[in-house]
């Protein structure tokens, strides 16, 4: 049996994401597009564990695959804006390593919704 911290490896991976990237968005310049940018990477990458939360109180497979399957949607989305700050910041190091992390929850979520999907 795996121990409990194991079975929460990917909750808590994605807590300290959203945490990280909060985190990491108030050392960003400050200006109008940075508005637009900093919410929408905080949206995403919150709403990543959020929904994985939700899932874990999923009422049946189909309900989560679909909480799954929004997580990875909302993954894919937060990854998308930190590629974008990582090309437009000069001093990104924090954000490539956010980078690596939400390609690495990408896979990790697809490969989840792929294995629930083919069962329901």
């Amino acid at each position: 049996m795996r121990r409990s911290e194991d079975r929460n490896d990917l909750q808590n991976r994605l807590f300290q994401f959203a945490v990280e990237v909060i985190l990491s968005v108030r050392a960003l310049p400050k200006g109008k597009e940075y508005d637009v940018i900093n919410y929408q990477v905080i949206k995403s990458a919150t709403s990543c564990g959020a929904n994985y939360e939700e899932a874990q109180g999923a009422v049946s497979k189909a309900d989560f695959a679909n909480k799954i399957g929004i997580t990875l949607k909302e993954m894919r989305e937060s990854n998308f804006w930190i590629r974008l700050i990582v090309a437009v910041t000069k001093e990104n190091k924090e954000w490539i390593i956010l980078l690596n992390e939400s390609a690495e929850l990408k896979k990790i979520l697809g490969s989840i919704y792929t294995k629930v999907s083919i069962h329901r």
